[in-house]
């Protein structure tokens, strides 16, 4: 799966989805970071790309409505710092198969994670 790191998540996340077999690039490292929701959106559509994310605007799911696009994991961790978010990631990563979250809206909070899938 091809996907988009946004930039409030640590560039190690990168490197996970890397040794599992998928493909990620980071805002970041695109130089967009700063850029607006509306333009990371963008290029992510643009792209086919599924998007990761802890900006809480994605979750509005009438907007961002699954199965119209590639898909989201919206992160929520009561935690904050890159080292218990890289913990978490490997978790979700150990336990989950990102390719059955295409086309869907994903919220991972610490100890649940809601999957809102496309319908039909």
């Amino acid at each position: 799966m091809r996907i988009k790191i946004d930039e409030c998540l640590p560039g190690e996340i990168v490197e996970l989805l890397t040794e599992i077999g998928h493909t990620a690039e980071t805002v970041k490292d695109e130089g967009l970071s700063g850029s607006p929701d509306y333009i990371i959106w963008g290029i992510a559509q643009a792209e086919n790309l599924f998007l990761i994310t802890t900006d809480l605007d994605f979750s509005d799911i009438r907007r961002y409505t699954p199965g119209t696009h590639r898909g989201i994991l919206l992160l929520r961790l009561s935690v904050e710092g890159k080292n218990y978010m890289i913990s978490y990631f490997k978790q979700l990563i150990a336990n989950f198969d990102f390719n059955e979250w295409i086309g869907c809206v994903v919220v991972a909070k610490d100890h649940k994670v809601r999957i809102k899938k496309p319908k039909g």
